[in-house]
């Protein structure tokens, strides 16, 4: 049993590290957009479509990764995942055009996040921790990715304020290289198999059929949607309005330290309470908090105060959302089946950033995508509220032979 407890503790600590890196480096993206597009001549939507490619690159290649992690176990996806991360860095620093930027920003670092991020790290701490410790550890991992983008935020503003854009992004390369050895720390154990486990073709055709498993992912696109149109457009928006630079890694750094309480209370609550009611009045106060923001006074303070609410609600979605695939489907395609959930994600994320940049190019201001996020916010609370989370029924053995 002790033996047992310290495999689980590893996986949490190696994966926590690993998230907080990956999600670390790329929470500080939206400070390049401007320096980017100003000094390389691109309107912003050259910089939001290389985004919003990664973001669709991520999400396509996650179900893959994610199918490969339960098959082979998280060490070897995490591995070549930092590679591609590390190298798509490097590449993005030494790009001058809209190509380099679109294969760079795009293409590596989307592949690079399959493999580093949260379908296939909350599926390694899926299948290593009790099934009634589950929520809370997938809501401490979530949290470590929260500290990152908190802890990792400041350092990137002093690296592109020190080095300039293309030296940071090389430095920001070596940093991803980290993951390397941290993915090889990472000694998951796959699910053995079972005789009456379900073959990745059943367990597909079990999710495809209950239609909870389609509203989760429905209602996870919006989460995208949102979460992405202000990582990376919130400092262009704040700068527009007349505050300064720093107002906007302030508060992007106040949505990464104030997301590491929300996400952790979510994960606590999401083992007391019912998760698709959590997540459905999540989705309300979101859509609030935006409201209020985009509706009352521009201020410094307003801001900050937009920084710490919507940090309590940022990836506060995460492991409530991964926590209903496990208890519906169990863990033995965890990763494959949140990964699939997570696709959806990104297709809201690419949406939402490049529907800014576009519009923000045609309009000149972002108050369509705005109001958009708003009434998303409205259909996901309604959409998590039909969903059950209780486990999927599976004949046994002898009545599917009977």
């Amino acid at each position: 049993m002790d033996a047992l407890r310290r495999h689980s503790l590893l996986i949490i600590v190696v994966g926590s590290l690993v998230i907080s890196l990956a999600m670390g480096l790329r929470h500080g993206f939206g400070l390049f957009l401007e320096p980017m597009s100003s000094d390389l001549g691109w309107g912003r939507g050259v910089f939001a479509f290389a985004l919003a490619l990664q973001n669709l690159i991520w999400g396509f290649a996650q179900p893959f990764s994610g199918a490969l992690a339960d098959r082979f176990g998280a060490a070897r996806v995490v591995v070549i995942g930092g590679l591609l991360y590390a190298l798509g860095l490097a590449f993005m620093g030494l790009s001058e055009s809209a190509l380099g930027m679109s294969l760079s920003a795009g293409l590596l670092i989307g592949l690079g996040l399959s493999g580093t991020t949260f379908s296939v790290i909350l599926g390694a701490v899926g299948r290593a921790v009790a099934p009634e410790k589950r929520s809370m550890a997938m809501g401490i991992v979530s949290a470590a990715g929260s500290f990152g983008q908190f802890a990792m935020l400041p350092g990137t503003l002093g690296l592109l304020g020190w080095l300039g854009w293309s030296t940071a992004l090389l430095a920001m390369g070596v940093m991803a290289a980290m993951m390397v050895p941290l993915g090889a720390m990472l000694k998951d154990r796959p699910s053995a198999r079972l005789a009456s486990d379900l073959s990745l073709r059943a367990a597909l055709d079990e999710a495809a059929g209950q239609r909870g498993f389609w509203l989760l992912c429905l209602g996870f696109f919006v989460c995208g949607f949102q979460v992405v149109f202000i990582g990376v457009h919130l400092p262009g928006y704040l700068f527009d309005n007349g505050l300064a630079v720093q107002v906007g890694s302030t508060v992007l750094a106040l949505v990464g330290l104030f997301n590491i309480f929300g996400t952790y209370a979510a994960g606590w609550l999401g083992g007391i309470y019912s998760k698709p009611r959590l997540l459905s009045w999540l989705y309300l106060t979101r859509g609030a908090v935006i409201t209020a923001f985009v509706f009352l006074p521009l201020s410094p303070t307003s801001a900050y105060l937009f920084g710490i609410t919507m940090g309590l609600l940022w990836l506060s979605t995460v492991p409530l959302t991964n926590g209903i695939v496990a208890s519906v489907f169990g863990v033995r395609h965890l990763s494959m089946l949140g990964g699939i959930v997570f696709l959806f994600h990104q297709l809201g994320s690419f949406m939402g950033v490049w529907m800014g940049g576009y519009l923000y190019d045609l309009t000149g201001h972002y108050d369509v995508v705005w109001k958009i996020a708003i009434l998303l916010s409205v259909v996901a609370a309604l959409l998590h509220w039909f969903i059950s989370e209780a486990p999927v029924k599976r004949p046994q053995p002898t009545e599917a032979q009977a």
